[in-house]
This record gives structure tokens, sequence and C-alpha cells, in this order.
């Protein structure tokens, strides 16, 4: 092998290694998300020739930054957002430094446009939250700050941009700063920086900015590629849900998925939800070949020492740490249907691997965005979010969502149109006593159907087979 193509291979290993960090940016109209993220790339040198090119071209054609180069064309491509200068879609940009790759959501501001925030934001390590240092925090930096926390998002920065425009005054950024921190401490969200810069001019994005000399902080950029986010999963509780059952020739039978949350490793002790068996892992098979552990978020094949039937939707975990199984949790609902909430419709659940027809049973409070306020409502329109009771036809496996992103968060189906009407995060089980709904579960009486007894036991049968595939009935002999 040749000394280049020695380098080369040397260049695409060290590539390979590097973690990758999932931030959002979000703030309100015109405080210069798109152009932010626009001159992170152009001032790290992640654009091509051509790319500059045509940013140049469209700086003098459809530009709003007068002279200069207008950053936020690199993102707002829609020719909406560029008549309007506003986001209206997510957009998602790719770049990588020599310490840490990214991807980058621009999510718009606008409160009619939520649910694609919440879209954008759903895998997110990091949020950016731009304010305008002239405007300071204002409602929609509260809103945007909510739905962050909602998400469960565990590091976010404070974007205090257009700094320029009040002469880098130091005494404005402090007074954000305690505005800002004195909203967000009820919010739990662990991890606060924020960092005085301008979008346009570039101060504090990439390098240190002499303009800010009383700012000791890091660049923005310093603190994306240093950010610790190797906590964040949730390392304790192993959960795997079983997404297909492989079975290329009689010798081998495993179970393929994505490790959720927890660690696994040859030879553990696996109970596989809901029959409650139990075995040991034989062996974790990957297209790499075979491993000692596996850790979230890997795919993998895992092996049994023992025939139990696991089957799609199923979950293995450790025996000493078992999720709640339950029919019926209370969780935060964001409506994304153009068609509003019916509560008398059954919705299809969807939630890790298993699928199930399910309801709403109560809707305990929306919330406004905007003021935090709690209201009674019957039904939830698009971009409404509440705080609601549902119940499902067969018994799931959850955490909530605080503790464990994955296995807490779940979309209602329109079983009709097949739209994602809802995105949820289970907060935690109801108590039976405070459960205001019926049981959606239908019952059918064989005996008032004129089925003899010895066709029962054959009908059981069929029952199982439909309850496994999320179709729950009640029999009465």
């Amino acid at each position: 092998m040749t000394e280049n193509n020695l380098d080369i291979k040397a260049f695409l290993d060290k590539d390979e290694q590097k973690d990758l960090l999932r931030l959002l940016t979000a703030g309100s109209v015109d405080d210069g998300k798109s152009t932010l993220i626009g001159r992170l790339l152009f001032d790290s040198k992640k654009l091509y020739e051509d790319q500059l090119d045509a940013l140049e071209r469209d700086s003098k054609r459809l530009g709003n930054a007068g002279e200069n180069i207008d950053y936020a064309l690199l993102l707002d491509g829609l020719k909406a957002e560029r008549e309007q200068g506003i986001t209206i879609d997510v957009a998602y940009r790719y770049f990588s430094t020599n310490n840490r790759k990214f991807i980058i959501a621009d999510t718009p501001g606008h409160e009619q446009y939520t649910r694609n925030m919440i879209t954008g934001g759903s895998t997110a390590n990091l949020a950016i939250i731009l304010v305008d240092a002239r405007m300071g925090v204002i409602t929609q930096t509260r809103r945007h700050t909510f739905l962050v926390s909602l998400l469960g998002i565990k590091h976010v920065v404070l974007a205090v941009n257009k700094m320029d425009l009040v002469d880098f005054s130091e005494d404005r950024f402090n007074e954000i700063v305690a505005e800002y921190r004195k909203f967000v401490e009820p919010l739990n969200i662990p991890d606060v920086q924020c960092i005085p810069l301008s979008a346009l001019q570039g101060d504090n994005v990439v390098e240190k900015s002499e303009r800010t000399p009383w700012y000791k902080g890091l660049s923005l950029l310093d603190f994306l590629e240093t950010v610790h986010i190797d906590n964040d999963n949730n390392l304790k509780d192993f959960r795997f849900p079983v997404q297909y059952v492989l079975r290329p020739n009689l010798d081998f039978r495993g179970f393929c998925g994505k490790v959720s949350s927890g660690i696994v490793r040859k030879g553990d002790s696996v109970m596989a939800l809901p029959s409650g068996k139990t075995s040991r892992i034989k062996s974790i098979v990957t297209y790499d070949g075979e491993l000692d552990y596996a850790f979230p978020p890997q795919s993998i094949t895992l092996t049994l020492e023992d025939e139990i039937d696991v089957s799609r939707g199923e979950m293995l975990v450790h025996p000493d740490n078992l999720p709640i199984e339950d029919r019926n949790f209370e969780a935060m609902l964001v409506w994304m249907d153009e068609e509003p909430m019916d509560i008398s419709k059954s919705y299809f659940i969807k939630q890790t691997t298993n699928t199930c027809r399910s309801r709403i049973d109560n809707i305990k409070y929306k919330v406004d965005v905007n003021t935090m306020e709690h209201s009674k409502v019957e039904f939830l329109s698009l971009n409404e979010i509440a705080r609601v009771v549902v119940t499902t036809a067969k018994t799931i496996f959850f955490d909530s969502y605080q503790k464990n992103k994955s296995c807490g968060a779940f979309i209602l189906i329109d079983p009709i149109t097949n739209n994602t009407s809802a995105v949820g995060m289970i907060i935690d089980r109801v108590e039976k006593d405070s459960l205001t709904s019926h049981d959606i579960t239908p019952t059918i009486n064989l005996s008032q159907l004129g089925i003899s007894p010895e066709h029962f036991e054959s009908i059981e049968k069929v029952i199982k087979e439909l309850d496994r595939l999320g179709v729950a009935i009640n029999l009465v002999k």
C-alpha cells in the first residue's frame, strides 16, 4: 500500500471514530438562526466552491443583508422562505470538524410551525436558542425553551445574537442572561450556556471576538466541539425492542433490533416480555462479526441459549430491571394533524416496535405554549399541546420519557388516513382508581352466538394470535 493510500485510510479511520452531535436552532423570526448556521459553515471552511459562488450570486439578487453576504440563503432554500425572509420547513445541514461530526436542524420559529420544531428536535442532543440582544427574552424564547424541555434535550445554548447592534454591551448581555436563567430554572434543563455573538459579522461564532473582552467563555463552535454528550444515553436500563426474527437456516434463530438503552453482555440473563420467559445471551451478532457487549444506539442480533417464543413488538430486558407494563398511562401530547382530535376515535399507537389500538380517555389540561397557563379543552387542534390519559388495547412496556427517551416516546396514527396524528412523551402510569375511562376492549359472548363448547379451544387460539398482533378481545363462555 502506498503512502498516499495509508494517509487516506488513516484519515477515514479517524473520521469514522468521531462522535456525532445532533443540534437544533430555535428562535423568533429575524433572530438570525439561518444566518448563524450559514456563518458556522462558512467560517469553518465547510462549503464547496460552487456553493460559495451560488451564495454570493443569490445574496446580490435575493439577500436581506445589504452589501454583506446573506448566509441565511444557505438554509432557506424554499421560494416562500426567500420571499419572506423566514424559515418555514426544517432544514438539515451536515458538517464535521477535526473533533466531531454535526447534524444541524434549522427549525422554524413561528407558532404555526410548532410541529416542525418538534420533528426537528426529536433526535437532538443540544438546542441553540437565539435571542435578539435588542429585544431580550420574549414570548417566543419562552415557548421554544418549554418545547426543548418537553423533548428532554439536556444541553441548551442561549445565543444572544446581534450584539453589534447594542455595542457589545456587557450589561445588556448580563441582563438577558439573568432573566433567562430565572425562567429556565423550573424546567430542569441540566446544562445551560450563554454566549454573546454576532452571526452576521462572525463574533464568537468560530473564533473568540476581540470586541467582547469581558466574555471569558468559549466560542460557539468550540463549545459544540467539546460539550459532553456521552452520558445522555441511558446506560442503566437494558431495553431491546425486537424488530425482526432472523431465521436464515435451521441452525440460527436471532432477534434483530436496536439497543434502546442499557448495556447487554454475552452470558447475561434476559427476560422476554410479555411472556416472562428467561434465558441467557448466547451471542451478540453484527455485520462486522460477534461482540462481547452492545450499547445504544447499536443495531444488533441477539441469539439465546434456550428456544423461547419472541416476536416483533416484544422486548428483551434484564430480569432484575423491568419497565412499566400497563395499558394506561399519562403523557404530554403534541397534536400534529390538520384534522382536529376526535376524542371518541381509536388511533393506532406505535411505541418502540409495538403497534396496537389506543384511545385518548381524558384531556387533563392544555398548555398554552406562550404563557404556560393550563386550560380545560374538549379536543386538540394542530400544534396544540396537552397532558392526556391514554388507554391501549393491549399491555405495552414503557419507561417515563425523562428517564428513557426511546421507550417513553410514541406516535398516534389515524387508522383511516394513516397520517401521524400526534407525538407523545410518557410521564407515568395512571393509578387505577383515578381512571375515568371505560375499557376499550370489546367482549364476545360465545354462548350467545350459539357456538358449542367443543369449538371454544380453537377460538381461544385465534384470540391469542389476534392479541399478539395487537387486537385485544375479551371472551365470555
